[in-house]
Formats: structure tokens, C-alpha cells, sequence
């Protein structure tokens, strides 16, 4: 059987049992796919600007977008801009983050409540005191009469202080004090059950509840979210805040939520880059979406496997081709889908020489075997195991695309077609 005979529809490793979160037809948790979720950075005030890159994240694959709430204008904002998804005919949900004044701005535009379809509450800011139970509880009023989930986000950089001085007090009285790190992992997962414990005394059920207990420290997500999903059913949210730029960000989050992953923890996932000068926003999808494709866990795209070359791959050509082949599946990938069943489990193979190219491209749907140096300037290409063509000359690109658009409408049933 070749790698892309089988489509990915499980993890081979148990995923913990949660409840199930129904978020305007998206399940989260329960035993469904583990879901991406994305952020916008731009002005929510700005309609077009926002519906804009809320469209470019959605057709990038993030099915839940989260926009910021920060003031009236931008409560207005968010009718106005699922009313511009919809003229796109994108139906991607809208998570509404809520800092400070939620309660304020929820209860003062309704429309912007009815046409969100989560809201994430952060307890380490709502307020102080009784203000803090208050505010926290008008929130959760409110998402319980527009009917809608809530994800409950502890981030250790805006801690709960009262959670925080309480545990620090109890771990003075110990005959064995904690060590610093452990009382804030504790704190921040106290802060998110506690939370949670109110917002079900409040009137939301627990099957509208999702948590999350972000850090930027790869080992302590790791440990707060193990000592978490030990200590709740609900489904967990994963994420490493403040991921960082570049590689480093992308390196930080899929170490930490690998890990977890692997453990079978974990419900949702967004990896928090911050972009490069001049990169795109949706580059935080595409990482999310590697890392559970490339654990087994989900398909999303067609994935190209490629060599990194050495002494008998003193050309360059076959780093291109590598590249212009994954530039033209992401491309075609959207009407790919729209039209054909079962096609982002495809695998392809672009090699560089003799010594794992014939044998690497065999493993893959359709898979190439560049010559190295000093070899014949032949490329045999393979399909499923079986070599169908040698190309050769300044065409092998557009042959090789070609190749793979012949496969697709040949291997992957149109939609809706009687098989």
C-alpha cells in the first residue's frame, strides 16, 4: 500500500475524552477532529480591512477566527463584517475576544453578540473583587441568552492576582513549599477550573465550556496542560502564547503541542506567530495545519516530500521544482476540494538523485527522481508504485504538474458522483 492509499481519519494513539462544543457547526472536542483556529491583527473597527483577512485565513484553512473586541466601534464592527463574509459566501465562525469591558460592550450591542458565534473570556482581567464576579457573571448571562459557547482563556501574562496571592499563601503554609514555577502552573490552572466552576453556577452548561492556560514556555504549557486534562472534561484549547517570530515560533509551537498531541490532549489549536515584515497572517494556519497532517492526525493538503540535498545534488533544480510544486498544490487546493473527494490526502515526491529518489518517489502517489550530478539527465516519475514516464529538457515543471492534475481528476471521485 502506497503512504497516500489511506486517508488520515484518526490519530493511532487514543485522544482524551471530552465533551463535545458545538461552535455555530464546528465540534470541538467529543472525539471530532481537532480544529484550527486563527487570529485577525487588524483594526476590527476597519470593516473591509478586516473581513478581508478574515477570508484569506478562513480559505487558508482556519476554521475558527477570533477577532478582537475592544471598544464600541469595534462591537459595531463585527455585524458588519460577517454580513461582508456572507456577500463571499464565507460562513467561517467568529470568536469575539473580550478584555475589561466585555460585559459593557456585549450588553450595550446586542447585534454584535447575535452575530458572534464564541466568546473568549480572559478572568485575569474581567475586574477586581465583587466587580470582577459581576462583570464575569454578565458575560456569561448573556452568552447563555444568545445561546453560545464560551472558551475561558487564562494566559499567565494577565494571571487572576487574587488566584495567584491565594496559592502563593496556601504553598507558604506547606511543611515543603513549591517551587515558584509550580505555584504559578497551579495558579493558572486553578484560575481556569474555578472560572469555569462559576460560569456553570452562572447558567452555562458545561457543554458550552471550552478552557485554555497559555504560557510561552514550552515546558510549562506541557505541564499545565497535562495537570489540566487530568482535572476537567471539558475540551482544551492549545496554544503557546507569544510564539515568537519566524523559526523560532514555529519550532516553539509544534515542540510544546507535539508533545501534547502525541498524549492525546488537546481539541483546538492556534500557533501564535508573529509575522515576518511583509509575511502573511495566514502563515500561522499553514504551521497549524503541518504539524497535525505531519502527525497523522489530519489532512488538509497534499504534502510534498523532498530531499535537502547534498554533494550529488549540486543543482538547484530540484529545490525549485520542490518549491513550484508545493506553490502550485496550495494554489490549485481550493477547487481541488471543491471538486474532488478525498484529494488533500495526495502525496508527492520530488527527489534530488539516484540513492532514495526512485525509492522514495515509489512511496508517494506521484513522485520524481531528479538526476544528480554526474548522473543521466532523466527524471522517471512514478505513480502509485509504478514508473510511467522518463521526462527530460527544459519542460519537466510543467510535465510534472501536469502529471499531478491528470492523477487527480483520474484518482479522486468528483463529488456527488455515484460510485
Amino acid at each position: 500500500m502506497n503512504a497516500g492509499d489511506k486517508a488520515i481519519t484518526a490519530a493511532p494513539w487514543p485522544r482524551r475524552a471530552t465533551r463535545q462544543v458545538d461552535v455555530a457547526g464546528v465540534a470541538i472536542g467529543g472525539g471530532a477532529p481537532i480544529v484550527v483556529q486563527s487570529m485577525t491583527n487588524t483594526d476590527t473597527a476597519d470593516v473591509i480591512g478586516t473581513a478581508v483577512q478574515v477570508a484569506e485565513l478562513a480559505r487558508a484553512g482556519s476554521e475558527l477566527v477570533r477577532l478582537t473586541v475592544n471598544n464600541a466601534a469595534a462591537a459595531k464592527a463585527v455585524p458588519e463584517i460577517r454580513e461582508h463574509l456572507a456577500r463571499m459566501n464565507l460562513e467561517v465562525p467568529l470568536v469575539g475576544d473580550f478584555h475589561y469591558n466585555g460585559h459593557t460592550l456585549l450588553g450595550e450591542h446586542p447585534a454584535c453578540a447575535e452575530a458572534l458565534a464564541k466568546f473568549r473570556i480572559n478572568p485575569g482581567n474581567v475586574g477586581a473583587g465583587a466587580q470582577r464576579d459581576s462583570r464575569f457573571a454578565a458575560i456569561v448571562e448573556i452568552a447563555c441568552r444568545y445561546d453560545k459557547p464560551v472558551r475561558i482563556g487564562v494566559n499567565w501574562g494577565s494571571l487572576d492576582q487574587s488566584v495567584l496571592a491565594r496559592i502563593m499563601d496556601d504553598n507558604a503554609g506547606r511543611a515543603a513549599p513549591r517551587g515558584a514555577g509550580e505555584v504559578m502552573r497551579e495558579a493558572l490552572v486553578a484560575s481556569a477550573l474555578e472560572s469555569a466552576r462559576k460560569a456553570e453556577e452562572y447558567g452555562l452548561g458545561a457543554n458550552r465550556m471550552i478552557l485554555s492556560a497559555k504560557v510561552s514556555s514550552v515546558q510549562d504549557l506541557i505541564a499545565v496542560y497535562r495537570d489540566l486534562a487530568e482535572r476537567c472534561d471539558y475540551p482544551l484549547h492549545l496554544g503557546l502564547t507569544e510564539a515568537g517570530i519566524g523559526s523560532k515560533g514555529i519550532v516553539a509551537s509544534t515542540a510544546a503541542l507535539a508533545v501534547l498531541l502525541q498524549e492525546g490532549i488537546g481539541d483546538t489549536v492556534r500557533v501564535s506567530l508573529t509575522p515576518e515584515p511583509g509575511g502573511r497572517r495566514s502563515q500561522e494556519v499553514v504551521v497549524a495545519q503541518e504539524i497535525l497532517q505531519t502527525m497523522g492526525l489530519r489532512a488538509f493538503t497534499p504534502m510534498v516530500t523532498a530531499c535537502p540535498g547534498c554533494g550529488r545534488t549540486t543543482s538547484t533544480f530540484f529545490q525549485e521544482l520542490a518549491a513550484e510544486v508545493q506553490r502550485f498544490v496550495r494554489d490549485n487546493m481550493p477547487r481541488w476540494r471543491e471538486a474532488h473527494d478525498g484529494v488533500e490526502n495526495l502525496t508527492l515526491a520530488v527527489m534530488g538523485c539516484v540513492v532514495n529518489g526512485p525509492g522514495e518517489s515509489k512511496h508517494a502517489n506521484i513522485g520524481i527522481s531528479l538526476p544528480g550530478t554526474g548522473e543521466s539527465p532523466a527524471a522517471p516519475v512514478f505513480e502509485d508504485g509504478e514508473k510511467t514516464v522518463t521526462l527530460r529538457g527544459a519542460g519537466i515543471a510543467e510535465e510534472f504538474k501536469a502529471i499531478i492534475e491528470r492523477y487527480v481528476a483520474r484518482r479522486y471521485p468528483r463529488k456527488g458522483a455515484v460510485r
